[in-house]
């Protein structure tokens, strides 16, 4: 159990960075940063990329304000500002940006293959409708364990509206449980951008973390999902959709496949003239690709329980574990799997990773921009004065990382953003904790960041759009669903807290 911020910092102060400046000053610059950057995304409409650069160089400015501190021999002023920001942009590209892409390379092959709607169909039409709200939950798990929440949620459309229709049951029944799966995996697991770096500015295990956060998001997606499904079907009845209702289907998917040529029956499409089958990949070898990076890394933190060092197993087993090898690993397999032995040629292949890097562009540079602002929170000494502020505050630092990744949430209706902050402003407080305790904290801070999605929320209006709810019935089903998820989430960390 992580003892309170009273009985814990005292210890772990004197290895934090020193204040640039005086405490008002720099608490006064931290507020400031954070406003201009919800300010900027919530009111301006500004792109986060540049308001996490703004906010980022806020704090800075602010802090530089009288500062009469070296560091390293170099005065903090706006310059050393500018050069904290671009190495915190650089290293955070280097350890979170390349997986990031690698993720979207895999999740795009699996989308284009149809292999995902195999998944949907072998789970689904092996469930009773009374079990079909479960059944959908898992599909939703499973599909966003390597997606983007908006591109399961795309993909998984049509399938909602054909089990509700075929089923006879509310889409709200068979929606909330799919929605809740896609949410748990996006907060909680990795190799997701916001749980990615929350584990990159926390310096959590990255096993421990997938492990915990699969853990987690078992119970999560149950009492967010079905459970939870079943009281919001009786709040917005809404009742099972006609043929004409369900959304159109680009294509196999969320991108509709290299050159926009897949069917609903999966396969790489005939248009480039380099492949002629229409193939599904099978359940076993989909399922088997999809788990293959999770198993790596969760065998790379046993493999460091278990083995003693200069093991060779252990060895071989860290290098397999490394997220970047087992995502690279999985993207390989994936190709083949997904691609060639379906009949793809290499140029469908190609073109169906290629199309997969445009749509996290801007991803990666808001989690880049998230590193950079986070590496200038640091360098003003800011966690320092946290820490010692709150040494006599008897609050758990599971429920401080919630809560503030809550407001932050709020407040800009971004669950990235939100996850950048809370975890850069809790960077100075994890001295003392174990590595179990740091990856709770990860999963603390990624169940606070989908609290209550409202109207500055992306996601809100596509739930409203997709499933033609009004803003009142999507509060009451998608907004009531997250903050479930994200209550439950932060109930099971400090119960786990207590024995880790």
């Amino acid at each position: 159990m992580s003892p309170t911020l009273a009985t814990t910092l005292p210890l772990a102060a004197t290895d934090l960075v020193e204040p640039v400046n005086g405490g008002a000053q720099l608490v006064l610059g931290g507020l400031l940063g954070i406003a201009v950057v919800v300010a900027l995304v919530a009111w301006a409409k500004l792109h986060p990329f540049l308001a996490l650069v703004i906010g980022g160089f806020t704090v800075g400015a602010v802090a530089a304000i009288g500062a009469d501190v070296d560091v390293d021999g170099v005065p903090y002023d706006l310059a050393h500002v500018v050069q904290v920001f671009s190495t915190g942009f650089g290293n955070t590209t280097a350890s979170v940006g390349i997986l990031i892409a690698l993720g979207a390379m895999f999740a795009k092959l699996l989308a284009d293959s149809g292999g995902a709607d195999q998944i949907v169909d072998t789970i689904v039409g092996a469930a009773s409708p009374r079990a079909l709200p479960w059944a959908m939950a898992g599909v939703g798990a499973l599909i966003g364990l390597p997606m983007f929440f908006e591109i399961g949620l795309v993909l998984l459309m049509p399938v909602i509206y054909l089990v509700a229709r075929r089923a006879q049951l509310s889409l709200v029944a068979i929606g909330i449980p799919t929605l809740a799966g896609l949410s748990a995996m996006h907060a909680l697991v990795p190799p997701h951008p916001g749980p990615l770096l929350a584990i990159d500015n926390l310096g959590a295990d990255l096993g421990v973390t997938l492990g915990l956060g699969v853990l987690l998001a078992i119970p999560v997606v149950i009492v967010a999902g079905p459970l939870f499904g079943k009281i919001a079907t009786k709040w917005v009845p809404m009742p099972a959709p006609s043929g004409a209702d369900a959304p159109v289907q680009v294509g196999g998917g969320s991108g509709g496949g290299p050159g926009n040529a897949l069917s609903k029956s999966g396969g790489a499409g005939t248009t480039d003239g380099e492949a002629s089958d229409v193939r599904r990949p099978g359940f076993g070898a989909t399922v088997f690709t999809v788990l293959l990076p999770v198993v790596l890394m969760m065998g790379k933190a046993l493999a460091d329980v278990a083995l003693p060092e200069g093991n060779i197993a252990r060895r071989v087993l860290d290098l397999l574990g490394t997220p970047f090898v087992a995502l690279l690993l999985a993207v390989l397999v994936a190709m083949w799997t997904f691609g060639f032995a379906l009949g793809w040629g290499a140029k469908a292949v190609g073109r169906s990773v290629e199309s997969s890097l445009p749509g996290v562009a801007g991803i990666l540079l808001i989690v880049a921009a998230g590193g950079g602002f986070k590496e200038v929170l640091v360098s003003t000494g800011i966690g320092t004065l946290l820490a010692e502020w709150a040494q006599d505050a008897n609050v758990s630092v599971m429920l401080l990382a919630w809560v503030l990744a809550v407001l932050i949430r709020l407040a800009t209706g971004s669950a990235t953003i939100a996850t950048i902050t809370a975890s850069s402003l809790m960077a100075g407080l994890i001295d003392g904790l174990s590595s179990g305790e740091i990856s709770l904290m990860v999963l603390a801070i990624g169940s606070g960041s989908v609290f209550f999605s409202h109207l500055n929320d992306a996601g809100f209006w596509l739930v409203k759009e997709y499933f033609r709810m009004d803003v009142g019935q999507t509060i009451k089903t998608w907004s009531l669903m997250e903050t479930v998820l994200s209550v439950t989430g932060l109930v099971l960390v400090l119960g786990l807290d207590v024995v880790i």
